[in-house]
């Protein structure tokens, strides 16, 4: 599975689904963003059973607000609607992982 554009038209069916969800709130000119962007890939690839999303702050505006993003990247887990796990800043994949797992 690749790394899904979540925006406000698509985030409640991401919501509701039945897979744990990461979201990537970032922007295109943040570099530790850029440097997340690969391994957010490669689980997506590597772990079917995740979604991985992505949200651009600049063009997503309401979403960011709704999750108080002040810093970027922030990683959101959600599992069941419900924000289980959350982190700002780079994180190194195993990181990400346990994010996902815990």
């Amino acid at each position: 599975m690749s790394v899904l554009s979540v925006n406000k038209d698509n985030f409640n069916e991401l919501l509701n689904g039945p897979k744990p969800v990461l979201l990537d709130f970032y922007a295109d000119w943040c570099g530790p963003c850029q440097m997340v962007k690969p391994i957010l890939s490669e689980i997506a690839q590597e772990h079917p059973e995740y979604v991985i999303g992505k949200i651009n702050v600049d063009e997503e505006m309401e979403l960011a607000q709704r999750f108080s993003v002040v810093s970027i990247p922030l990683l959101v887990v959600l599992k069941n609607g419900k924000v289980t796990s959350q982190a700002v800043g780079f994180r190194q994949k195993e990181q990400i992982l346990e994010m996902l797992e815990g």
